[in-house]
């Protein structure tokens, strides 16, 4: 009789542990570049713990975000909706109409006003699963309002590190400056303490399910690392040979060409630390096979523009840019239960809200995630999902962007420009690198695309920049012209102090040491 006792426990205890709501935990980064992880190519940075969860995970190969900057890509993430539905378009702060006079750019467009804040009549994916009973957390970048629209306005319960800045104001060691998270011991790393927070967040609720988003500040500017590790990658860039040159022109900025900046690299490889230390923990608290995990970016790396910092090469362009390397991201879930494999469909930013609901077995919400769609059917390769994708950016941003729009079907890959309705086709199968536009050879296919791009944009009811009556042609001419005789030979001296044995920064955050986190 005892032994049938025993054994009914240990079946109900089993059935219990089987029907428990699976846990999410959501990494996401900010402005890294495709290429900027081992597992999709790089050979200079080193991120293991982000390739061994690439290795466990669906790997989307074909995972865009929604905008290419940050702002947009995170409502995106939050709503399901697209930015150019949200009017949400810009990063919030940029300025718009004729405040954009003020950037001295002197360009031909005045940008289109957009939201300032995430709206409080969206349910955000925090609040989603809340309804459901999961205790939800949230730990670092928020970037989405100010006062009244931070992260424990819209669903999240726990707040550490999140509120209305786009950037560590306080740099990536303590003291921070940051009124939503206090101080550490003095040289204690971001990124590594918005883990350990994540970490013992876990920890404290490994018995019930929980919706846990990590976003980490890094790798946005200022780039920052520790000497130990900045020493580490000269010696490496020294080791594979360091190009007599690091940038070329793009339209409009410089851009970066190799993956060569020692202080980037040790910001990334310690971000790649920070991810290992979440993983860890859900592995000691044997959560791992309970928990969904989510990586990806909110834009491509920083080539150009703001501290100038990666290539996404062979990709063209980086954050800001209506490129591949402006949008094109590591989209990465691992899901229990689900063998790893590579997924070569389009998929998008507005995705994840309605596929983590169906991978945990939540009802979905219809009317809000509007524009993702439940990847559940290529996880499980029931069938493949056939649909085009569009961006909507009436702005210039910080890194030499155009005011453009997109849309992609298959292969193709059309872009419009908004300064004069001008039109680049590629085909991305072939050129991936973007460099053959066929808008005159494939009109047809052009123009077939524009007009999809205009019903989508008039369905969405976009926000469109308008011309700048005053503008002045010779005036631009000469702001390119200072960006190429000016910036363009700073940024060479700049990256060849950084590469030099004499390098240091005039900064206090060189002499801090990495903590025992």
């Amino acid at each position: 009789m005892r032994y049938l006792k025993v054994l009914l426990i240990t079946l109900i205890g089993t059935a219990v542990q089987a029907q428990k709501k699976p846990n999410v935990v959501f990494i996401l980064a900010d402005d890294l570049g495709y290429h900027d992880l081992g597992y999709a190519g790089s050979t200079y940075y080193e991120t293991p713990n982000i390739d061994g969860l690439a290795a466990k995970s669906q790997n989307f190969v074909n995972g865009y975000a929604a905008s290419r900057v940050c702002s947009p890509s995170r409502a995106a993430i939050m709503t399901g909706k697209s930015p150019a539905r949200l009017q949400i378009t810009d990063w919030i702060g940029a300025k718009s109409g004729t405040d954009w006079r003020k950037a001295g750019r002197a360009s031909k467009l005045l940008p289109a006003t957009y939201i300032h804040e995430l709206p409080q009549t969206e349910t955000t994916i925090a609040e989603a699963f809340r309804e459901e009973g999961y205790r939800t957390f949230f730990a670092g970048k928020w970037h989405l309002g100010d006062e009244g629209s931070h992260p424990e306005d819209h669903g999240f319960e726990i707040n550490v590190g999140g509120y209305h800045a786009g950037s560590p104001f306080g740099g990536y060691f303590s003291p921070y400056k940051n009124p939503k998270m206090e101080d550490g011991e003095n040289g204690e790393n971001l990124s590594m303490r918005l883990a350990n927070e994540t970490a013992d967040f876990i920890s404290e609720n490994k018995e019930k399910p929980f919706f846990a988003f990590l976003s980490f500040y890094a790798v946005h500017g200022p780039i920052q690392t520790t000497e130990e590790k900045w020493q580490k990658y000269q010696d490496k860039a020294k080791e594979t040979g360091i190009a007599d040159s690091g940038f070329e022109m793009e339209r409009v900025l410089p851009i970066r060409q190799h993956q060569d900046n020692p202080v980037y690299a040790g910001l990334v490889e310690t971000m790649d630390d920070a991810v290992g230390i979440v993983l860890k923990r859900l592995e000691a608290l044997g959560l791992a096979e309970n928990t969904i995990v989510v990586f990806t970016s909110d834009n491509g790396g920083v080539a150009s523009g703001d501290a100038f910092s990666t290539s996404n090469a062979p990709l063209r362009g980086g954050k800001g840019y209506q490129w591949e390397g402006g949008i094109k991201e590591p989209f990465l879930i691992a899901a229990p239960g689900m063998a790893p494999k590579v997924i070569s469909d389009k998929v998008i930013g507005m995705d994840f809200y309605p596929t983590l609901l169906g991978l945990a077995g939540l009802s979905p919400q219809n009317s809000q995630h509007v524009d993702g769609v439940n990847l559940m059917p290529l996880i499980t390769n029931k069938q493949k999902i056939d649909r085009d994708l569009y961006w909507h950016y009436p702005h210039y941003g910080n890194q030499g962007g155009e005011p453009s729009s997109i849309i992609r079907e298959g292969d193709w890959k059309l872009i419009h420009y908004w300064e004069d309705e001008r039109n680049e086709l590629y085909n991305l199968q072939d050129d991936p690198e973007e460099k053959n536009d066929l808008s005159k050879l494939k009109f047809v296919k052009a123009d077939e695309l524009y007009m999809k791009l205009k019903k989508w944009l008039a369905e969405t009811k976009a926000e469109f920049a308008e011309q700048d009556p005053i503008f002045d042609q010779g005036k631009y001419d000469k702001v390119l012209e200072k960006y190429q005789k000016i910036l363009l030979p700073k940024l060479e001296k700049e990256r060849k102090r950084m590469l030099s044995d004499t390098y240091e920064p005039n900064a206090d955050w060189w002499g801090s040491q990495g903590t025992e986190d």
